[in-house]
């Protein structure tokens, strides 16, 4: 449900700041208004805080930070918000861009600083349209630790998180959100009263019908979000006269090993894997990156492909807690011979072992892919995958403060947004998106919505 409605006679309580979602972007928010002074409580509809930012690798790209400086990496924001835009074509909102790509080494440092978080910059491999390396993370690589220490930097500052108390309707008069109702799973009902209001409730990929009304190309696709995705957010902004953007935009991934549903990272392309399908052949440009594959992959037969690779690249996936996973679950394949590999995936042998030998290393393939890593060698290795759908990019239009915009471009007074219930910047479909954007939207909005005190 997301319903909008007059305010009760009373609330049972009041708060002056209140998030709605436990995500990465909501403890984000929480944590920069709690830091201003401000009185903040989380909601969050399941039972312990996830989101999507659990189900991601927990990599947050920034630049010019301290970090890179370290690691001897040159970058500056001018140069990220450049990579941003040519990823999308040029197609998203240039303040937004700057916003993001400018804020977004402040927030890394503040939560490395005052709040402990220990990151690195991933410095063994490049992500598809990143100029420079620029992905920081935290020790497993995995969102699932992301969320937790931010749980825990939320508890060290006393900011209450309420569990299972998921969000049914806001309560506004004219333009000004002034509480919620609460539902509980044992039917209790509570109505909190708030001085603003900060959507941080994540996209709406798992709401088929807005899925299929705005993106159908990828409606039949796995859905690989959290369920917690319904678009509460851009529902609640219809509902008010919120503008949205961008709604069609969305994160997909053609690297899910099948049937195992474990995300295998894009390493295992970007040193030099491929893909292939049924009859052991390569069938599109592999360098484009991870989102445009969920459709390249769907396209094949019975929505199927094959990643190839070797154990090099191996020893690098190995840092993602996912891959370690899809090992010892048995998703991955090894054999000393591409023969070998190709029986025990099912492929044909004599083709895979010509679509390997035809890699044109040092130069550029028909598809338009440079292979500049080095020939893949024995120790083989393999993993079926499917495409699948991961996260909506488009959402409620917001200005420097986080504010989310009304139709006519002013500002609601108290209503902020952030994360997958804000448009973002990965273009108008598929192929905008630029590794990490995800994450990049959820914490530096979150941090510009907390900070906004007015």
């Amino acid at each position: 449900m997301a319903d909008v409605a007059p305010p009760p006679t009373a609330f049972d309580g009041k708060v002056e700041t209140l998030v709605i979602g436990a995500g990465a972007c909501g403890m984000v928010a929480a944590l920069s208004a709690a830091e201003a002074g401000q009185d903040v409580a989380i909601l969050e509809r399941d039972a312990t805080p996830a989101g999507s930012t659990a189900l991601s690798a927990g990599l947050i790209p920034a630049a010019g930070t301290r970090f890179q400086r370290e690691a001897g990496i040159k970058d500056t924001p001018d140069l990220f918000a450049s990579d941003i835009q040519k990823k999308a074509q040029g197609e998203n909102d240039p303040d937004l861009v700057t916003r993001l790509a400018v804020g977004a080494a402040g927030v890394v440092e503040w939560l490395a600083d005052r709040h402990g978080l220990p990151f690195s910059v991933v410095t063994d491999f490049d992500y598809p349209g990143h100029s420079r390396r620029r992905m920081h993370g935290l020790p497993s690589r995995s969102g699932r630790e992301l969320v937790d220490r931010l749980r825990t930097a939320c508890e060290a500052e006393g900011v209450p998180i309420l569990c299972e108390a998921a969000v049914t309707t806001l309560h506004a008069e004219s333009d000004r959100v002034v509480g919620v109702t609460v539902a509980r799973p044992d039917g209790t009902v509570e109505r909190i009263g708030c001085g603003r209001l900060i959507l941080a409730c994540n996209g709406f990929g798992g709401n088929r019908t807005l899925v299929r009304r705005h993106m159908p190309q990828i409606a039949d696709a796995l859905w690989f979000g959290h369920d917690g995705n319904r678009g509460e957010a851009v529902l609640w902004g219809e509902a008010l006269g919120a503008a949205a953007g961008q709604l069609g935009a969305y994160q997909g991934h053609g690297n899910v090993a099948h049937p195992h549903g474990i995300l295998i990272t894009w390493a295992t392309i970007t040193e030099g894997g491929i893909q292939v399908n049924a009859d052991g052949r390569r069938f599109w440009n592999e360098a484009q990156g991870y989102s445009e594959a969920a459709r390249a992959v769907l396209t094949q037969p019975g929505g199927l492909a094959w990643t190839i690779f070797d154990d090099r690249i191996a020893g690098v996936a190995r840092q993602f807690a996912d891959f370690r996973a899809a090992e010892q679950q048995g998703a991955i394949t090894r054999a000393d011979t591409i023969e070998d590999l190709a029986e025990a995936l099912g492929l044909p042998a004599a083709t895979l072992a010509g679509t390997l030998s035809a890699l044109p290393h040092g130069a550029t393939d028909p598809f338009g892919r440079v292979f500049a890593t080095p020939p893949l060698a024995p120790p083989f290795c393999g993993v079926q995958v499917t495409g699948a759908l991961f996260h909506t990019q488009g959402g409620l239009l917001t200005d420097d403060q986080a504010r989310v915009l009304k139709a006519d471009g002013s500002a609601f007074p108290n209503l902020q947004a952030g994360g997958g219930a804000a448009c973002g910047v990965s273009g108008a479909a598929d192929t905008g998106y630029l590794s990490g954007n995800g994450l990049l939207s959820a914490v530096v909005l979150g941090r510009l919505a907390g900070a906004a005190v007015r």
